[in-house]
C-alpha cells in the first residue's frame, strides 16, 4: 500500500471546492494509495501521473521504491492544467 501525500497547493485547492466535488476528488485520491497508476491513468512525463474525475484533474507523482504517491495539483479541466507539473513536486 503507497502512502498519500499532498503538497500545500493541493491541499489549498481542494479546500476550495463544493462538498460534492471534494467527496469524488477525495474518493478518488484516496484509492490511488492501492493501485497508483489505475484504469484511465495518463502518464505526463517522469513520474508524473495524472487522472480524470469528471471535470477535474489530479496531477501527481509515483515513487515505487518509496511506496510514496504526493499530490501536487487540483484542479479543473483547461489548457493550462500542465504548466510547471516539473515545479510541482
Amino acid at each position: 500500500m503507497y502512502k498519500i501525500t499532498m503538497t500545500p497547493k493541493a491541499k489549498k485547492e481542494l479546500d476550495k471546492l463544493p462538498l460534492k466535488d471534494f467527496r469524488r476528488l477525495d474518493k478518488a485520491i484516496w484509492t490511488l494509495a492501492q493501485n497508483p497508476r489505475p484504469r484511465g491513468v495518463k502518464k505526463l512525463r517522469g513520474p508524473h501521473y495524472r487522472i480524470r474525475v469528471g471535470n477535474w484533474r489530479v496531477v501527481y507523482a509515483v515513487f515505487d521504491r518509496d511506496q510514496l504517491v504526493i499530490v501536487g495539483k487540483v484542479a479543473r479541466r483547461s489548457k493550462h492544467i500542465y504548466e510547471g507539473v516539473d515545479k510541482l513536486f
